[in-house]
């Protein structure tokens, strides 16, 4: 199959996208594939993801390609989590150690900044400013809140940091996509189940009046994209409900499910790897990206029944 994978290219897209990632995927990455979708073991995704981990209990070093140096940042500890997520191992001492970070450097009402002051003197993405005194973001919050909630793990951070999201999802009136993401991950998670598919409901209402996410994919053009973010950086259904049972995928019909997971196919190119939408600004952190965003849409067609091989 190897010398397949180096020669013509492979008929399915699951095998165009494994030739990708042998080709341009750091270790990590080839780690996350090989465990998802070659019956590869979990302990070497967590040995890879062991380089990235700083003696304060963070995650730097690039993890989260937008933000480089050496540094912990609670961006790059989110993404560490969501790895350790993927495989079954959000647990034990090293998220104890996690949680110790995160409450080091949150904020005066306990949650996360989106960039802690210390990655100043680093190279980091134009579009996440490094400020003096940050102030909360959801966007940083509530993927990690949601996260440890939905594994179970018990830790006094938790308490003002979910106070936190609560109140920041529950007053949005104008939001844009990533943080309606955020604002996803966190209610996914959130232990009072009534609560969150309330205000699941309600954001969901905000997202199609704001017309957040693209219905017709035919038609990009007749939805706007939020301001700052790069021409044609489109969201769509399938970004903000990656699995059947999230709560956001009671905001579309079947038929606007289906139409998304048909783009989303179509979006994988000719190399085999999926694009980013967002602005490039370095062409490492571009080459990064790509194929942790073919992983993820992988994992989400996937989740939503369609076929790879």
């Amino acid at each position: 199959m190897a010398e397949n994978l180096l020669s013509s290219p492979p008929p399915t897209p699951l095998a165009r996208a494994e030739r990708f990632v042998w080709l341009t995927a750091r270790v990590l990455e080839q780690r996350r594939f090989a465990y998802h979708f070659l019956r590869g073991g979990a302990d070497p995704v967590e040995t890879a993801l062991t380089a990235y981990l700083n003696e304060d209990g963070g995650y730097g070093h690039a993890l989260e390609p937008d933000l480089r140096g050496p540094v912990s940042q609670p961006l790059h500890t989110a993404h560490g989590l969501r790895v350790l997520d993927s495989i079954g191992r959000c647990g034990g001492p090293r998220v104890e150690r996690i949680c110790r970070y995160l409450t080091e450097v949150s904020t005066h009402d306990g949650a996360l900044p989106a960039i802690h002051p210390s990655q100043r003197g680093y190279p980091s993405a134009p579009f996440v400013p490094v400020v003096d005194s940050p102030p909360s973001a959801l966007l940083s919050t509530g993927p990690v809140v949601g996260l440890l909630h939905r594994n179970q793990v018990w830790h006094a951070w938790l308490f003002r940091a979910t106070e936190f999201c609560w109140s920041a999802v529950e007053s949005l009136e104008e939001s844009h996509p990533y943080e309606v993401q955020a604002a996803v991950a966190f209610l996914d998670g959130a232990p009072d189940r009534p609560r969150a598919e309330a205000a699941a409901d309600r954001l969901g209402r905000l997202v199609r009046e704001q017309r957040l996410a693209v219905l017709d994919p035919g038609r990009p053009e007749d939805f706007p994209v939020s301001e700052g973010y790069a021409p044609g950086e489109h969201h769509y259904p399938h970004d903000y409900a990656r699995v059947p049972d999230s709560l956001a995928a009671r905001w579309f019909t079947d038929k606007e499910m289906d139409l998304s997971l048909d783009r989303l196919e179509a979006d994988q190119q000719e190399d085999g790897g999926w694009p980013i939408r967002w602005r490039a600004w370095a062409p490492g952190s571009s080459l990064e990206w790509r194929p942790i965003v073919t992983i993820e849409a992988l994992r989400t067609l996937r989740a939503h029944g369609r076929a790879l091989a």
